[in-house]
């Protein structure tokens, strides 16, 4: 029995090493693909490799800007968050030269400014070294953050402690590298996922309510006079009606755009998927370069394409279908373009009440919205959107 039990509490304790280890390594790995796990391991990395007292890390934070986010070894909040301008300090200047800028003693240097003296001497440090974080960007190395370390007391960092922080930044590199390549992964797994859901609803719950409201249509014109029964009939139409816009809304909110996708690039993918849901040809068409929109311009263009698209689809009977974007004046417009049937806006099918909600939302930015039934056939939606400074 003894040794059973013997046998039991040494299986157990292999069992917890093993465990202990894939923790260990799930870690490791959750510090490589995650920026801030990432940036906050350096800081830690940055004392323990160059013997300092303290290191800590500065991530961009817009053109000729970083701010010091992540620190290790720190006895204030004086340099948390600390926005450090291009040429200011010692991560300024590294900012400026992409190299490495060491002082011997911060306060008193000559060789930078100081405009965060006061923040230093609450740390109370002296010597200090900043290194540059590089990464390829656009076919040339640029700094991506700034890698700090810092002693108190007397003492200076040799070539060594430079050698090693630059070791710490390449590592740095390779890691925020891997990071925005499984943020990037994740935001493409998310919007894969809303797109399925979003045509499943579409198809689905979509399809049917269509389906219930034109069978009830069809009674209320075909059955004899009956008050009572006609009114019912029209409340559950406006039931129906009710419940598809509700629908619709879900479908906006489930498709909206996120600040990291261009937006040709979510566009080309709403055609694609009308096309292969309809089989109806349907082509995107940049007319000249576009620059990158904040997230609210994108969203409610790519909301007019989806409207624009949906209502072809329910409404249209086209052949083709071409959507273009493109600048006009100081903005930028999107269209929407078939060769079908009129868009029935005016009737109570949901479809007018989607035109005249995206109307709404462009006005609070000072937008339009227009749709217009072209002379040869067909109708196009547009939207235009004046954007500032273009």
């Amino acid at each position: 029995m003894a040794k059973a039990r013997d046998r039991a509490v040494e299986r157990a304790r292999e069992q917890e090493h093993v465990l202990n280890a894939l923790l260990a390594e799930r870690d490791g790995l959750l510090s490589v693909l995650d920026r801030v796990l990432a940036l906050h391991g350096t800081a830690r990395l940055i004392r323990d490799a160059a013997g300092a007292d303290a290191g800590f890390v500065s991530d961009l934070d817009g053109p000729g800007r970083a701010v010091i986010r992540w620190l290790a070894g720190n006895r204030t909040d004086s340099l948390q968050d600390l926005a450090v301008p291009i040429g200011q300090g010692v991560g300024g200047r590294v900012l400026a030269s992409g190299a490495p800028v060491r002082v011997s003693d911060y306060v008193s240097s000559s060789a930078i400014t100081h405009q965060f003296d006061g923040m230093v001497r609450r740390e109370s440090m002296s010597a200090m070294l900043a290194v540059p974080v590089l990464d390829d960007v656009a076919g040339r190395p640029a700094t991506v953050a700034v890698a700090y370390a810092a002693l108190r007391g007397e003492g200076e960092f040799g070539d060594a402690a430079v050698a090693a922080v630059q070791d710490i930044a390449r590592q740095a590199a390779r890691a925020l590298r891997l990071a925005d390549r499984a943020e990037a992964g994740r935001n493409s797994a998310v919007a894969a996922e809303r797109e399925r859901m979003q045509a499943s609803l579409h198809d689905s719950v979509g399809a049917m309510l269509f389906s219930i409201g034109a069978q009830v249509r069809d009674l209320r014109s075909t059955l004899p006079d009956n008050p009572v029964l006609r009114t019912r009939l029209g409340r559950l139409e406006s039931d129906v009606s009710a419940a598809s816009l509700a629908l619709r809304e879900s479908l906006l909110a489930l498709s909206e755009s996120s600040p990291e996708r261009a937006l040709p690039v979510e566009l080309s993918e709403h055609c694609r998927s009308f096309e292969a849901r309809t089989g109806v040809p349907a082509r995107f068409v940049q007319l000249g370069p576009v620059a990158p929109l904040d997230v609210e311009r994108t969203a409610l263009l790519t909301a007019a394409v989806r409207e624009g698209l949906l209502n072809v689809e329910k409404h249209a009977g086209a052949a083709t279908v071409v959507v273009s974007l493109g600048t006009v004046d100081d903005g930028v417009q999107v269209a929407v373009a078939d060769d079908g049937r009129p868009h029935e806006v005016e009737s109570g099918e949901g479809a007018g009440l989607g035109v005249r909600m995206l109307a709404e939302r462009a006005a609070r930015v000072a937008g339009r919205v227009s749709l217009v039934h072209d002379e040869d056939g067909g109708t196009t939606l547009r939207m235009f959107l004046p954007v500032p400074g273009a």
